[in-house]
């Protein structure tokens, strides 16, 4: 490998969430290079972050040495993938292992966008405060500083499980189901945010039983105008009734003195908008991908996702509608696959959204903390179908959101899980299944570890049944479809049976 190593900063397309991280990216900046120059590696930095995808073709593109994105907060994928792909030098993605300064979640989501053009990259992490200090972190560097590449283990993954009868019968009805009418994804845009890994499209969605269907945001706001305020203010006191805590101008969790009732009200209104879409497309799934378009122009989309993962709900059939966040096929195409097998087998249908935003040990496993802004479903709180109860909302930080709104947030409680993700790799769909268990911690680790992260976000500390090194290593994605219950077989023969390729996660 050439002697001089370029270092770059991916970066958010939203010019504050780059500056509140300078002073941590520039910190690990001199980590990595102090790392690199105790191997004998020179390097140099590429100026600047890379907050639109032209800046990633022309600065990156250009660059033939090995290089390495420093991953020390949230940034989108095509702001490195864009200006690498196409290219085969040496390519790797180092990230701290922070709650606070996520820059895992970034590394998981672009290591995901590269998968899906096929770029070849590595991944690097580390939690240490001295990174030159951590041996295995080192020790990795240097395998990747001589080879190009970093080899991880791969014990808990395999593609070959046998699944039992009861479950192939059950998979095999649903997928009967979704042949007889195919599933209908009501799409609000698509790619948010850069998770080009996230985007399928017809030519990947239609052979598996899928099929979307686009509507742009805008149709939002033009409709919104429609909304007969009658129902605003039977949906409002529905969810006042059903058990949300409104945690209206309280300034504790930031600035949230714009946040009142009339800012949810105009969540419900978004609300009622989609619902009336829903019902004119006959769709069965939602993608909604809210950010960056609507940003300055509506509240926050997190309310009326919770709501519509919630069979309890204004307005409600009785059902879910299993809703993505981001518009991210990725969790779609999953979420709505566990909520047939789950109503199959006679489960409650909720299936949670979440990021995999940090992690840590705890009685001699490690525990994620599972943190989504609001597309967690309300059964995760209370495990009761018919109510609202322990649900809180809170103002969405006022630095990413300028628009008053809450988020749809609560402590998730204990109980056996099955989690699953969607993805492209080598141009086809896979499926990652496993399975795991929801812990209740110690009230103390358990606000520490949400404080940690972004306390107005629900919470979720799962063990995911495979070690953190799987996760780092392999998981295709900083997004995870989670829902209480054993569905691991039936997941895996109905994934199969839809023609998708199958990678199973789990632990000896």
């Amino acid at each position: 490998m050439a002697e001089k190593i370029a270092l770059f900063w991916p970066g958010d397309y939203r010019d504050k969430p780059n500056q509140l991280a300078l002073a941590s990216v520039t910190q690990a900046t001199v980590q990595l290079e102090t790392a690199l120059t105790k191997l004998g590696r020179g390097s140099y930095r590429v100026g600047g972050f890379l907050t639109k995808p032209h800046q990633a073709i022309e600065k990156l593109g250009p660059i033939d040495d090995p290089m390495i994105g420093v991953c020390v907060h949230w940034f989108y994928g095509p702001h490195t993938t864009d200006g690498v792909v196409g290219k085969d030098n040496p390519l790797l993605l180092a990230s701290n292992f922070s709650g606070t300064w996520p820059g895992l979640v970034g590394l998981l989501n672009t290591g995901a966008c590269l998968a899906s053009v096929d770029r070849v990259f590595s991944r690097i992490w580390t939690s240490a405060k001295n990174w030159s200090e951590d041996d295995e972190f080192m020790q990795r560097l240097e395998q990747w500083c001589n080879s190009g590449k970093i080899t991880y283990r791969v014990d808990e993954i395999t593609t070959e499980v046998a699944v039992n009868d009861d479950a192939n019968t059950i998979a095999k009805r649903v997928a009967n189901q979704i042949k007889k009418r195919r599933v209908l994804a009501l799409m609000l845009g698509d790619t948010s945010m850069g998770m080009i890994n996230g985007y399928f499209g017809p030519r990947l969605l239609n052979p598996i039983g899928f099929t979307e269907h686009k509507v742009d945001q805008a149709w939002i706001i033009d409709r919104g105008k429609g909304i007969d305020r009658k129902r605003i203010d039977e949906a409002f006191e529905f969810v006042k009734q059903a058990g949300v805590k409104f945690h209206w101008g309280e300034m504790d969790k930031g600035d949230a003195e714009d946040f009142d009732e009339n800012a949810t009200c105009e969540q419900l209104r978004d609300y009622l908008v989609v619902l009336d879409l829903i019902a004119e497309f006959k769709a069965d799934c939602l993608g909604w991908q809210y950010q960056l378009g609507l940003l300055s122009l509506r509240p926050p989309s997190d309310f009326a996702e919770g709501l519509f993962n919630s069979t309890c709900r204004p307005e409600s059939n009785g059902d879910t509608i299993a809703t993505a966040t981001e518009a991210d096929q990725g969790n779609l195409v999953p979420m709505e696959m566990m909520k047939r097998l789950l109503k199959e087998k006679g489960l409650h249908q909720a299936v949670m959204f979440h990021d995999v935003r940090w992690g840590g040990e705890h009685d001699g496993r490690f525990v994620w903390v599972l943190l989504n802004s609001g597309s967690c479903g309300a059964y995760a709180f209370n495990h009761d179908a018919h109510t609202l109860e322990g649900v809180h909302s809170y103002r969405q930080p006022a630095g990413y959101f300028p628009v008053a709104g809450g988020t749809f947030a609560g402590e998730s409680l204990p109980g056996e899980i099955t989690w699953s993700r969607c993805y492209i790799s080598g141009g086809e769909l896979w499926m990652d299944i496993g399975k795991g268990e929801v812990i209740e911690l110690p009230k103390q680790k358990r606000d520490a570890w949400w404080e940690g992260t972004t306390r107005q976000w629900p919470f979720m500390a799962a063990d995911l049944g495979v070690s953190q090194e799987t996760i780092m290593a392999h998981y295709m994605s900083n997004h995870i479809a989670v829902a209480y219950g054993d569905i691991f077989d039936e997941m895996i023969a109905l994934s199969r049976a839809l023609g998708i390729k199958v990678r199973i996660m789990r632990g000896g």
